[in-house]
């Protein structure tokens, strides 16, 4: 990145929202349903059809802005926002503009521990189009199939403020907006499937300018990697044309993944472009004050809420940050905690070999099959001598694994910490006798040669030897300290 211009980043974030039912119909949003099977005259298109609004996509909008510290506004509407695309049969989306239902909200980010508050500019309702699915390649005729199940899934837009100035930033600021979106139970946010969509506004200025750069737009990042790798390309191919004195275009790029590079899509549309105009088969919404304050008192924790309860419990706000990235870390957690009392131990083996696993498979932390109860178990073994730290990991492999229980896994492959003192003993003393040049190197002192013996001992027991009472023993008999 240049020392001479500054990233100016804002983020539109598409949260789908968790409902059984589309926004405007009564057909199912279950993902991976057979194409076409949950669509009806409404949100397939249909002239004459009248779209009923599905309360819970506002109940759920409401609670949304409530987590973002947003305004609720008193009336919103909807309007078209008309178009022409293959997967867009009515011609138009029906959406949120002059009248959206939050506005002026804020969420804190942390990068490299520097806090920073991003400020949301607004968030609204509005459906989803189809997908189309594209066939063939440059060797046969291509072509495209409409799939329509998606078309009518409730979204809600999340608008941010141009305030992040780096591609670190905005990942942080997507990152904390899941966690956020997870925890407040408005979106699944599975980005794989498509549930949590971003599109990054990229400009950049000289340094102490105040107007912004000319923009671009960035469709459809649907990864954290992703976003981060598009706005530092981006970022750079705009400040690389500024240097040989072009020009930077207002335009729509796309990011393409296996050659890391953003590529032109269309120019950039403007509000004007969409015409868009009040939607006249939907009233207005008046939102009573008592359904937010009903909404805001039956708000879960929040991260932020989560994270200063964490750290009370003298973890760290790097440990307190990564354990609230999802509900389900924090009700793992909870519960270990619950039975285990020692939070940072919890907190170790969960960031630690926990998520090594975890991330070894790809599969979420509520689809592993080692249960809260028996990381605790297992700390509890480590405790009271029965097994080892080094142990414990050949243990909680097995554990992951198989979904048995720590102690029962000891018993099945004979894991028990020997820590019997006449059992140790003669194995150290044969180690010693085995290697009297290594007990002179040790006896002058040099640190590899108490390493050794630690090791061999080690080795002769498969592990289960107690270091504490190996190395007692190792000086006694030697004379030193291990």
């Amino acid at each position: 990145m240049s020392k001479d211009y500054e990233i100016v980043i804002g983020l539109e974030v598409h949260a789908e929202l968790k409902t059984a039912t589309k926004i405007f119909c009564s057909c199912s949003t279950a993902f991976g349903a057979e194409p076409n099977t949950q669509v009806c005259p409404v949100c397939s298109g249909f002239p004459g059809m009248l779209p009923v609004l599905n309360k819970k996509v506002v109940e759920l909008a409401i609670r949304t802005g409530i987590a973002l510290n947003s305004q609720i506004a008193e009336y919103c509407c909807f309007d078209r926002k008309n178009y022409f695309y293959p997967d867009l049969p009515k011609a138009y989306q029906i959406s949120q503009y002059a009248l959206p239902i939050c506005l002026k909200g804020y969420l804190d980010i942390d990068v490299d521990g520097k806090k920073k508050r991003i400020g949301i500019t607004r968030a609204h309702m509005e459906e989803d189009a189809g997908k189309l699915v594209h066939q063939g390649d440059i060797t046969t005729t291509p072509f495209s199939l409409v799939d329509l199940n998606r078309s009518g899934v409730p979204l809600l837009e999340i608008v941010s403020e141009p305030d992040m100035r780096s591609a670190q930033e905005a990942r942080a600021y997507m990152e904390k907006l899941r966690s956020i979106l997870l925890f407040a139970g408005v979106s699944d946010c599975k980005m794989q499937e498509g549930s949590l969509r971003c599109d990054a506004n990229v400009s950049v200025r000289p340094f102490n300018q105040k107007e912004f750069g000319t923009r671009t737009e960035i469709k459809n990042l649907n990864s954290f990697r992703a976003l981060e790798k598009a706005i530092e390309y981006e970022a750079n191919r705009q400040m690389d044309l500024l240097e040989d004195g072009e020009e930077v275009i207002q335009e729509t790029r796309t990011w393409d993944e296996e050659k890391q590079v953003t590529k032109s899509m269309r120019s950039k549309e403007e509000a004007h472009d969409y015409r868009y105009f009040p939607e006249p088969d939907l009233t207005p919404i008046k939102i009573e004050p008592d359904w937010i304050e009903e909404i805001r008192k039956d708000m879960p924790e929040l991260p932020d809420q989560a994270q200063a309860r964490l750290t009370h419990l003298g973890l760290s706000d790097y440990d307190a940050a990564f354990l609230t990235l999802t509900p389900g870390n924090m009700a793992f957690f909870d519960e270990c905690v619950s039975k285990y009392g020692d939070a940072k131990a919890v907190a170790n083996w969960m960031m630690g070999e926990l998520y090594r696993l975890l991330n070894q498979e790809n599969i979420e932390i509520e689809e592993c099959l080692i249960k809260p109860a028996h990381l605790a178990a297992m700390l509890k073994l480590i405790d009271d001598g029965t097994i080892s730290g080094k142990i414990a990991k050949t243990v909680f492999e097995d554990m992951f694994s198989s979904g048995k229980a720590p102690d029962a896994i000891v018993k099945e492959k004979g894991l028990i910490q020997v820590s019997d003192e006449a059992a140790l003993i003669p194995i150290i003393d044969d180690i010693i006798s085995a290697n009297p040049k290594v007990v002179e190197d040790y006896k002058n002192g040099k640190e590899k040669a108490a390493g050794f013996f630690v090791g061999q001992v080690m080795k002769a027991t498969r592990g289960k030897a107690n270091p504490a009472i190996v190395n007692k023993l190792l000086k006694e008999k030697l004379g030193r300290e291990i």
